[in-house]
């Protein structure tokens, strides 16, 4: 297996999340929206930019989807300890970008084959 090439698969799609969330958040920061939400949004924004680049690299939709997923499950387990006073709004986003990061590392070495080869 190329351990560089899924290294770098790895680093690109983090750079797709983070140009997602900056240039849509741009639009998105604007509404005003409580702690939950702001991070459903700001996830969704992430798995858009995400999403493109992926797609643009050839792979499938269900293998897109599964990694976009990985952007909401941390709201599984932080939205508990946000309502039930275990977390403040900063602490909510922290632990979902905590969580966030060795989860889409785990559908990566999941899928470790479609992810160490060159794309499109």
């Amino acid at each position: 297996m190329n351990w560089r090439r899924f290294a770098l698969h790895y680093l690109e799609m983090v750079l797709a999340m983070f140009a997602g969330m900056f240039l849509l958040g741009l639009v998105t920061s604007r509404w005003g929206l409580g702690p939950e939400a702001g991070y459903l949004v700001m996830a969704t924004n992430m798995s858009i930019g995400m999403a493109v680049v992926m797609l643009l690299r050839g792979h499938s939709w269900p293998r897109t989807l599964e990694m976009c997923a990985a952007m909401y499950a941390p709201a599984l387990v932080a939205f508990p300890l946000f309502w039930a006073g275990v977390l403040d709004d900063h602490g909510l986003m922290m632990i979902t970008h905590v969580i966030m990061f060795p989860l889409m590392l785990a559908v990566m070495l999941l899928r470790r084959e479609e992810y160490a080869h060159a794309h499109h």
